[in-house]
């Protein structure tokens, strides 16, 4: 749950990633244009954490591309209708100023008006999937709104990176996440949409173990480890990445909206005991093997 006492970490960061460390895809970072971030940031002082890194976009993608990362997947997501395109349009501009180094991602509100138009025109103009977050823009996936969204997605053979773990709930949403997202529902949309292929942030946070039985189950479902990896929310049972499917795990900061240093996540993965292989699935294969 989040709350506005949440902790706030000036821990020491690092100049680059750990030398250790294969190769890095950072597969869950946002932007947004500066008006938007700049309400989002202030939503998250209030009633979450404070952010750590309050950088416009482009400083942000160059942050981590000067500190090792070596390709990011920047997400967006379009909290009302009729902002789409505009949004669209601004991943595009960004992932031309990076030149290769920026994998774009497409949003649209579940519902709007022309939505697969929206989505066809973003992907002809090289975007490479779809953001959607069900606690902000409050959708049932297995509506049939939503139906349209997977069915040009699978059609194009494009990603969904969809938020619909019940976690980090907030009185402060207008829906309850845990009344529109569980497992079993999102179990319904890999049955009916087969060649459909879905990552869900946060491990699936806070139904960890339903999620990791589905990646055992489906090829077409894939998990990042977005703060999750990181002790900084409290969970009854710590995570064990070495029992999972590996390569149906992605690292991904959720930078810049993180209270703490940028490379937590990655000192926790360079200390861990995985292989350097199941490491190189983690950091950069599973993400390859999606977006790539």
């Amino acid at each position: 749950m989040l709350h506005p006492k949440l902790p706030y970490f000036n821990n020491k960061e690092g100049r680059l990633i750990p030398d250790d460390l294969p190769r890095v895809i950072d597969s869950h970072v946002h932007i947004f244009p500066d008006k938007i971030f700049s309400s989002i940031w202030s939503w998250f002082d209030r009633h979450a954490w404070k952010i750590r890194y309050q950088m416009d976009t482009s400083q942000l993608l160059k942050y981590l591309l000067n500190h090792g990362v070596s390709h990011v997947v920047a997400l967006q997501y379009a909290h009302k209708p009729g902002i789409s395109d505009f949004l669209n349009s601004y991943m595009i501009e960004k992932c031309a100023e990076f030149n290769g180094q920026v994998t774009g991602m497409a949003t649209v509100f579940p519902g709007e008006k022309d939505a697969d138009q929206i989505l066809t025109k973003a992907f002809s103009h090289g975007l490479k999937g779809v953001k959607l977050h069900a606690h902000v823009q409050c959708f049932d996936m297995n509506s049939n709104k939503m139906d349209i969204i997977y069915n040009v997605c699978e059609k194009e053979q494009k990603p969904i990176v969809m938020h619909v773990g019940r976690e980090p709930k907030s009185e402060e949403y207008n829906c309850d996440p845990y009344e529109l997202c569980n497992a079993s529902k999102l179990e319904s949309v890999l049955k009916n949409f087969p060649k459909l292929k879905i990552c869900v942030p946060h491990l699936g946070f806070d139904e960890i173990n339903e999620y990791k039985k589905l990646i055992e189950k489906y090829d077409t479902l894939w998990l990042d480890t977005a703060m999750v990896l990181t002790d900084y929310f409290p969970m009854d049972n710590k995570i064990d990445l070495k029992n999972y499917r590996l390569d149906r795990i992605m690292y991904g900061s959720d930078f810049p909206n993180i209270p703490y240093a940028w490379d937590r996540e990655l000192k926790w993965l360079n200390q861990s005991s995985m292989s350097y292989e199941n490491l190189e699935r983690v950091l950069h294969k599973s993400a390859e093997q999606l977006f790539l």
